[in-house]
């Protein structure tokens, strides 16, 4: 399938961004990223922000420098729940008035100046929002199949144009998603919008379904079971066959991650239980989140985790069927 710009944008990845721009550097999706910080499984919460990341694996992840927040608390959990009860995040470009305004929806492959607004109930750009994890919005950008993620943090400029260059190499159908609290909604809600890179376009079927994944020498597993109930995972990061036990905390937690369900991207975005600095949460090598899935589907995962300075995203699939999912209801 071939598709054709109208704008002639560039995006990067592993790119540092211009003077005045968010700075982005990607990582190569190896398994899934996931930023979380709360105990809860949030569908259409926000995230945690993501910050410098290494370039890993198969697929592109991008993750712009974040700075390291040692044991503060994570953003209120409430806040990333109860968005319109039933219906996953990420699947509306508007929710309770406002809206997700792109600058383009299609662009050519390579470095773009991604520029997009937040518009409120009155049709303007919404220029206060409150912190999510220390920063006032949080971008998402994945490519439909989810073979390639970015989490990145752009700028505000002052008439409420969110700025940041992505690098998106490859031409294709992706997602954007915003995590935001607007001031006046006084609550989480995440909007989503589709993004086209024009060209040849091959598609790819979604990573077979695997709970080991290794990325940059670190060996990574998931365990535990999606459910819409709720469940707990436990990813537990090896290097070197040596269990990793001085994990460092990022953005106030020891682990972020977010699920997208295949198909329609259905987003999930969870925070680990306990938090660096509690006394209680070890850092390492698990990292122990509580999840709820809309329904039964294909997930891919994506976890971040920080060691020796360096954020890094491991990758998974995992699957989840009726059965799964209401099991333990009866």
């Amino acid at each position: 399938m071939t598709t054709t710009a109208h704008t002639g944008h560039t995006t990067h990845v592993n790119a540092a961004a211009q003077p005045g721009r968010a700075e982005i550097t990607a990582h190569v999706e190896h398994g899934s990223h996931t930023e979380h910080g709360s105990h809860a499984a949030h569908s259409g919460g926000a995230h945690a922000p993501h910050d410098s990341h290494a370039l890993r694996g198969r697929a592109q992840e991008g993750h712009d420098d974040h700075a390291e927040h040692g044991g503060g608390a994570h953003a209120d959990h409430s806040a990333h729940a109860g968005h319109d009860a039933g219906l996953p995040g990420g699947l509306r470009i508007t929710q309770d008035g406002y809206t997700l305004d792109l600058d383009t929806t299609i662009a050519e492959p390579g470095r773009i100046d991604f520029r997009f607004r937040i518009l409120g109930p009155d049709g303007s750009a919404v220029t206060e929002f409150d912190a999510i994890h220390d920063r006032e919005l949080h971008l998402i950008v994945a490519r439909r199949e989810l073979t390639g993620f970015w989490h990145v943090h752009p700028q505000r400029e002052a008439d409420g144009t969110w700025v940041i260059q992505l690098d998106l190499p490859e031409a294709g159908a992706y997602r954007v998603f915003t995590d935001i609290a607007p001031r006046a909604l006084g609550r989480t809600i995440t909007l989503g919008a589709d993004l086209a890179i024009a060209g040849h376009y091959a598609p790819q079927p979604v990573p077979v379904a695997d709970r080991a994944t290794e990325v940059d020498g670190y060996e990574v597993r998931v365990d535990g079971e999606l459910r819409t109930e709720g469940d707990l995972l436990t990813l537990t990061v090896h290097k070197n066959g040596e269990p990793v036990t001085d994990l460092q905390p990022y953005l106030a937690a020891f682990g972020h991650l977010v699920i997208l369900r295949a198909g329609d991207l259905a987003y999930v975005h969870v925070h680990p239980n306990g938090e660096p600095g509690d006394g209680i949460t070890p850092s390492g090598p698990e990292v122990t989140f509580h999840t709820a899935v809309p329904g039964p589907g294909t997930y891919r995962l994506f976890l971040d985790f920080k060691h020796n300075d360096v954020v890094r995203t491991a990758a998974f699939t995992l699957t989840t069927t009726p059965q799964q999912t209401h099991e333990h209801q009866h």
